[in-house]
C-alpha cells in the first residue's frame, strides 16, 4: 500500500512539474509584424458544424487573413450549409475536393488540397468542428513569434456530450501532462519527444514547404504527429501550447462516432506495438483501474487507508482537468477512463494483427 501512494504521489508532482513547460497561450498578444495568415478548414460531412466554424471565422479579430474551405466529397448538407452561412462574405474561397488518390489518408489530402490554394504567410489548419475566440489566431502568432517556432499546435478544451466521449475525450489531455515530456518536447528537436494536434496546427508557410507540406506524411492516419516529427528533423522547432482557453471543439455526437474516431488513432499513435499496448495496459491497470476496487474494499472493511491510491488518482486527474478547462466532476471518473483507453487500444491492436481496416467518415483504412 505504501508503495502504490508513493509511486501516485510522484507521478502528481511529475505532471505539476511537466506542465511549466507547456506554455499558454499570451493573455495580450503583442505582434512586431501583421503576416497575412491563411486558414484551412477540410470538411467532409460536416453540416452540423458549419454554422459555428464560419461564425468563429468570421468574428476573428485578425484581419490580413483568408478562409479557405474544402467539401471533401460530402454527402450530406455541407454545401448547402456552407453557401448559407458564409453569405457572400468575400473572404472565404470553399474549394471541392476531388477523388481521393490511392496511397493518401483522406484528410491528409484534403489538406494538401487546401494549402495549393493559399496565400498566407503562415497555414492555420483548422477543423471544423472546432470554435475559438476572437483573439485565438492572433494569440497564437504572437506566441510563435515570441518562441520563433516553425509550428504551433495543441489540444482544445473539449464538450463531451455523451458517456464515452466523457471518457476517451479528456484523455487526450492526461496522456500529453503524464506520458510527454514537455521540455523536451518544446526546447528540444528531438524528433520522439513530440505532440500535435490536427484540429489546431498553425504553419510557417517556408517551414511547411521545405519538408513538401503533408505530401510528406500522405499514408499516415496520424498526420499530425509525424509533420511535426519531420519538421524537428528538419530543423525546425516545434511548440506545443494550451490552447484550452481560447479555443474548444466538439468532436463527437455520438458514442459509434467516438469508438471509431479513437479507434483510428489509438494503436496506431503507439506506433503499432504490441509490446508497448501490453505494457501500458500492465500500467493502467495496476495505478489506474485496481485502486477504484481497493477503495470500495476499504469503504466495505472500514479501512480508509485504502482509498488513498484512488483519491490520488482523481487529484491527478482534477489537477490536468483544472489546467486545460474540463469539467472537474469528470476527474472521479479516472478509473472508468483509464479502461476506456486499454478496450480501445486493444480492439485497434486486435484489428491491426488481424489485417482489419479501420473506418472514419466512410472511407477504409488498413
Amino acid at each position: 500500500m505504501t508503495v502504490l501512494i508513493t509511486f501516485h504521489i510522484a507521478f502528481f508532482l511529475w505532471i505539476v512539474i511537466n506542465r511549466v513547460f507547456l506554455p499558454a497561450l499570451p493573455k495580450q498578444p503583442a505582434l512586431a509584424k501583421s503576416p497575412f495568415v491563411s486558414v484551412l478548414v477540410p470538411m467532409r460531412n460536416e453540416e452540423r458544424n458549419v454554422p459555428s466554424i464560419v461564425r468563429s471565422l468570421k468574428e476573428t479579430d485578425w484581419e490580413h487573413a483568408e478562409f479557405i474551405i474544402l467539401n471533401d466529397q460530402s454527402t450530406d448538407g455541407t454545401q448547402a450549409a456552407l453557401d448559407r452561412e458564409i453569405d457572400g462574405d468575400s473572404r472565404f474561397t470553399v474549394l471541392q475536393g476531388v477523388e481521393l488518390p490511392e496511397g493518401w489518408v483522406g484528410k491528409v489530402h484534403a489538406c494538401h488540397q487546401l494549402q495549393q490554394h493559399a496565400h498566407g504567410e503562415y497555414l492555420f489548419f483548422v477543423d471544423a468542428d472546432v470554435r475559438f475566440r476572437k483573439q485565438a489566431i492572433r494569440q497564437t502568432l504572437s506566441l510563435m513569434e515570441k518562441r520563433k517556432a516553425a509550428l504551433l499546435s495543441g489540444f482544445p478544451a473539449f464538450d463531451v456530450p455523451v458517456f464515452l466521449s466523457k471518457l476517451l475525450v479528456p484523455m487526450l489531455h492526461f496522456v500529453v501532462f503524464f506520458h510527454l515530456p514537455l521540455l523536451l518536447a518544446n526546447y528540444t528537436k528531438f524528433p520522439a519527444a513530440t505532440a500535435a494536434n490536427g484540429m489546431w496546427m498553425a504553419f510557417e508557410r517556408k517551414a511547411y514547404d521545405s519538408i513538401g507540406g503533408h505530401s510528406a506524411v500522405r499514408t499516415s492516419l496520424v498526420e499530425d504527429v509525424h509533420i511535426a516529427r519531420t519538421l524537428k528533423r528538419h530543423g525546425h522547432k516545434v511548440l506545443l501550447a494550451n490552447i484550452t482557453a481560447s479555443v474548444k471543439c466538439r468532436m463527437y455526437e455520438t458514442p459509434g462516432e467516438v469508438w471509431e474516431g479513437f479507434l483510428k488513432n489509438s494503436y496506431t499513435g503507439i506506433g503499432r506495438s504490441p509490446l508497448i499496448a501490453i505494457l501500458l495496459t500492465l500500467f493502467y491497470a495496476a495505478f489506474y483501474i485496481f485502486p477504484l476496487f481497493l477503495a470500495a474494499a476499504g469503504l466495505f472493511t472500514g479501512n480508509l487507508l485504502w482509498l488513498v491510491p484512488y483519491a490520488l488518482t482523481v487529484l491527478q486527474r482534477w489537477y490536468v482537468d483544472m489546467v486545460t478547462n474540463q469539467r472537474w466532476y469528470l476527474a472521479f471518473l479516472m478509473p472508468l477512463q483509464a479502461a476506456a483507453m486499454l478496450a480501445v487500444m486493444l480492439t485497434a491492436m486486435r484489428k491491426s494483427l488481424k489485417k482489419e481496416s479501420y473506418t472514419w467518415k466512410g472511407r477504409h483504412y488498413s
